[in-house]
């Protein structure tokens, strides 16, 4: 029978090769997206290569706490209707950032790798990823829920069997991609029981619903973007760029390129024209009413209240 050491250090092995191959995942994510961008320019190509290899994206992966600014590298962002407040899920652990505070704060125990991330309602937040130090957990989270604000999480269900890197929810519909087998999953009550769907061509790197309507997807994959009107039963493909996207409110979905480049569509996906740029290179983006919120690979929270025209630090991790 193992003995508590030999249980810490194989965590910790675990752990380690975790943070590996979530560096080794978003070096080739970065390079998929700009795969496309290398047709309009060698010089996208080579900035992009600087980032990838050098760690411009992935800033704070596999480094301690301190060096990496606190949070490590962000995997998602959530605004709280209860109370405003930003949330930002990370290597590290999960960060809240109230009004007007520059500075965002750990919330509940550090350690734990929030890799998939959305809040439903108030105070009641969904997650996956890995558990941090201490936790005698699987190393696959399954899906996990807060109903306390992100204080504390419990599992709800694939624990041991599914890590969500792309977790949105609207309702009691969750939509999730599990990285651990490519599956993309769908549940329609609250995350308890999931059906496996069809993905459209590719990995996924994104996904956005329809605030009027949870049936209603746009998925961004290293192929392109794409559309569901039956919940991920079936797919039709809208354009070939790879992009984050986010809908903002009804009939208000944007996209944001790797370079930074923010497109409107007003017509789901139909059309896009350009509506803006972030002020650096962008690895979370997200929508919260009519405003929009991308994390950028420097750790800074930017806040746009007109679709991306102008952006403001709204916190830092």
């Amino acid at each position: 029978m193992a003995t508590q050491q030999e249980k810490r250090d194989r965590r910790r092995s675990q752990r380690e090769a975790r943070e590996r191959a979530a560096l080794a995942a978003e070096r080739r994510k970065k390079l998929r997206g700009y795969a496309l961008a290398g047709v309009l320019g060698v010089a996208a190509v080579a900035a992009v290569l600087v980032a990838a290899l050098g760690g411009g994206g992935d800033r704070g992966a596999g480094q301690p706490a301190a060096e990496a600014g606190g949070a490590g590298h962000v995997h998602g962002l959530g605004v709280n209707p209860a109370d405003g407040a930003v949330f930002v899920a990370a290597h590290n652990g999960l960060f809240r950032a109230a009004r007007g505070e520059a500075q965002a704060r750990p919330v509940g125990p550090t350690g734990k790798d929030v890799m998939g991330f959305s809040i439903v309602g108030p105070n009641r937040f969904v997650g996956s990823g890995h558990p941090g130090a201490g936790e005698d957990l699987p190393s696959s989270l399954g899906l996990i829920l807060s109903t306390d604000a992100g204080r504390t999480f419990r599992p709800v269900s694939l624990l041991g069997e599914a890590d969500f890197h792309v977790l949105r929810a609207s309702g009691s519909r969750v939509y999730g991609f599990d990285s651990s087998n490519g599956r993309f999953l769908a549940s329609r009550d609250e995350g308890r029981t999931w059906a496996e769907l069809p993905q459209p061509s590719g990995t996924l790197i994104d996904l956005a619903i329809d605030p009027r309507d949870p049936d209603r997807l746009v998925a961004s994959t290293d192929s392109g973007l794409f559309a569901s009107s039956d919940g991920g039963r079936s797919w039709r493909r809208l354009d070939e760029q790879i992009a984050l996207v986010a809908w903002a409110a009804p009939e208000r979905l944007f996209i944001l390129g790797a370079e930074g480049q923010v497109a409107a569509s007003p017509d789901g996906g139909r059309s896009f024209r350009p509506s803006g740029q972030t002020p650096g290179e962008p690895v979370s983006f997200m929508a919260a009413g009519d405003d929009l919120y991308v994390a950028l690979a420097d750790n800074r929270i930017m806040r746009s209240t007109d679709g991306g025209a102008t952006w403001s630090v709204r916190t830092q991790v």
